[in-house]
């Protein structure tokens, strides 16, 4: 079902690649074109993320395990160089941590990793909490495309305050080239300038406006950051996609938040 392999070349943790289940790939033959594309630009595995509790689509794991290794299966059939694993978009809900665990929700392939949505207006009350709880039980929050959450525009220091709670942060290609606009272009740039994301990825819905740009997203990242960051974010993908720890951010640039740590959040919420 997870194949390891792929995971030497450039990995896409977050995209909506099986067919007909939310906003993503229509059907099969949009899923293989979708899929012709990544190969064609470089990617070599793919995580499938489709929207889960998100007030519209539900998914659950036994059907998006089921459709990745159809969409597998598919792959090998056609020698589309390609390897794709299981994930969900979870959408921040009140019944996250007891869905959690009871077995409900899927980690990002085989990782320790779980790629969590906010809602675009605000970041929700029980988000500190819901990050917090995930790491005590050895589980890390990936926040998706945290740039193009209004509270975190106005307020990075909300997002530095997860971060240091122990989630991760992963910004979108699109939002990097200007694909959603000057404003989430400049909060998308802002927020890996201030070392608060630590991964890239399309959020692939289809070709025609929500394509892969992977490529085109890490040559900028080159020109804009350097060498260097573009290979600590290709790193960091290729860990989740080989369910290892990410690396350390390079140059120490992120920063403790005011809080004083780890060791002092953990008395905050007298654990």
């Amino acid at each position: 079902m997870n194949g390891r392999a792929g995971g030497t070349g450039m990995i896409d943790i977050h995209t909506h690649i099986l067919p007909g289940i939310d906003d993503g790939a229509a059907d099969w033959e949009h899923s293989i074109q979708m899929a012709r594309a990544a190969a064609a630009e470089g990617i070599t595995g793919i995580i499938a993320t489709p929207h889960h509790y998100d007030g519209k689509y539900s998914n659950d794991k036994e059907t998006v395990i089921e459709l990745v290794a159809e969409l597998n299966s598919r792959l090998s059939e056609l020698a589309i160089p390609l390897k794709i694993q299981t994930g969900q978009e979870i959408r921040i809900h009140s019944e996250f941590l007891s869905n959690w665990q009871s077995g409900k929700l899927l980690t990002m392939g085989e990782s320790p990793y779980v790629l969590i949505e906010m809602p675009s207006s605000q970041i929700p009350k029980s988000m500190e909490q819901v990050v917090y709880e995930l790491r005590l039980l050895g589980v890390r929050a990936v926040i998706a495309h945290p740039e193009r959450n209004a509270e975190v525009v106005q307020n990075p220091d909300r997002l530095a305050e997860l971060v240091e709670l122990g989630a991760y942060a992963q910004v979108t290609t699109h939002s990097l080239l200007g694909g959603f606009g000057r404003g989430i272009e400049k909060s998308a740039w802002t927020l890996c300038r201030r070392g608060l994301i630590h991964l890239v990825s399309s959020d692939a819905h289809h070709l025609e406006w929500r394509s892969f740009k992977m490529k085109e997203a890490y040559e900028r990242i080159e020109s804009e950051l350097g060498p260097v960051w573009r290979r600590y974010f290709e790193r960091n993908a290729q860990a989740i996609w080989n369910a290892r720890e990410l690396s350390d951010q390079p140059n120490l640039v992120q920063q403790a938040a005011k809080s004083g740590g780890w060791g002092k959040i953990k008395s905050l919420f007298g654990k």
